[in-house]
């Protein structure tokens, strides 16, 4: 099928890129030079077409007790160090099918025990997944894995809790999260994986209350997914849609690629694309539902989050595990 040659051309590329990633990220890199890295070097290989092939979502790269949607606004210099804990979440795409896959990057040997954790319940929530098989029930099988882990920090024993309100989700294209999620604790809906659907299988291992909250400054925007036609007033709004509609369609943008100077894809703007003046514009288009922000999100200060994801397909007759690579 063509769709499956696409999802595997996409899964290689995912999979060259964080090869390459993964032998040069090192404690004192500045987490905006390694995101542009990575973006780069997605477009390099996978051909950057606009929408037709390009970056799945922005490269998240949340530190510590941030789990997830974090990447460096403009002007942000944080550097990555020794002690931190960071998951790396990139996704590359073909005609809207997305592979959505993330590590987590611990230099200190004392959290192997989280990355271990983290790393087996994602593995248990790939091999519970399947044709038929009740999304609560994968939940509840990660959620054994993951809780049976305990780390030592500094003298103090912590058990290690799946952020139980972050889940997998199902894939369509140019649709990250597609209307089914796949939770990593007991007690979730009993609705049923069928033939044919792509999910994102992600687990989050916590040393903190294992539940997390939108903090910080928003950096991952994404248009709404059908969205209705809204009339805007803001001729700056219009703009900015027009833009965002051209450059991203419903796929992730942050405020790092409106700033580029191709705005985004140079296949579609070459190097005219930069975007200025457009907070403004952007929180209206927020304000209206026609884009969603994607905000931080955090579990307790001083707590450390790990994160394994895959994409699987689940094919008829076999379960696709597309992203899987030599690395894990």
């Amino acid at each position: 099928k063509d769709i499956y040659r696409k999802v595997r051309i996409a899964s290689e590329c995912h999979r060259e890129v964080r090869k390459w990633a993964q032998s040069w990220i090192k404690p004192g890199i500045m987490l905006a030079d390694m995101c542009e890295a990575i973006e780069n070097k997605t477009r390099e290989l996978i051909g950057e077409n606009g929408l037709k092939a390009g970056i799945g979502f922005p490269t998240g790269c949340s530190i510590d007790h941030v789990a997830a949607h974090y990447t460096p606004n403009p002007g942000d210099t944080t550097r990555l160090r020794y002690g931190n804990v960071m998951k790396v979440d990139m996704g590359t795409q073909i005609d809207g099918m997305i592979i959505d896959c993330a590590w987590t990057v611990a230099f200190d040997p004392k959290f192997d025990p989280l990355v271990e954790a983290v790393k087996a319940a994602t593995e248990a929530g790939i091999k519970a997944a399947g044709i038929g098989v009740r999304v609560c029930d994968i939940g509840e099988e990660i959620q054994e894995v993951m809780e049976s882990h305990e780390i030592e920090l500094d003298g103090k024993v912590f058990p290690i809790k799946c952020c139980r309100n972050l889940t997998g989700h199902s894939m369509e294209p140019y649709n990250i999260h597609a209307g089914k999620s796949v939770p990593i604790v007991k007690g979730g809906e009993a609705t049923k994986m069928q033939e044919g659907e792509f999910y994102a299988i992600e687990t989050f291992g916590s040393t903190g209350r294992g539940y997390c909250v939108e903090g910080l400054e928003c950096s991952h925007y994404m248009k709404v997914f059908n969205a209705p036609h809204i009339p805007l007033r803001m001729p700056t709004a219009k703009r900015l849609l027009s833009h965002i509609n051209r450059t991203f369609g419903t796929l992730g943008f942050c405020r790092r690629w409106l700033e580029r100077e191709d705005g985004g894809s140079y296949a579609v703007h070459g190097n005219t694309g930069r975007q200025t003046r457009y907070l403004g514009a952007l929180k209206n288009l927020c304000d209206v539902g026609l884009v969603q922000a994607l905000p931080p999100l955090c579990d307790v200060q001083n707590s450390y989050v790990a994160q394994f994801e895959h994409t699987i397909l689940l094919r008829p007759n076999c379960k696709e595990v597309l992203s899987r690579g030599d690395d894990f």
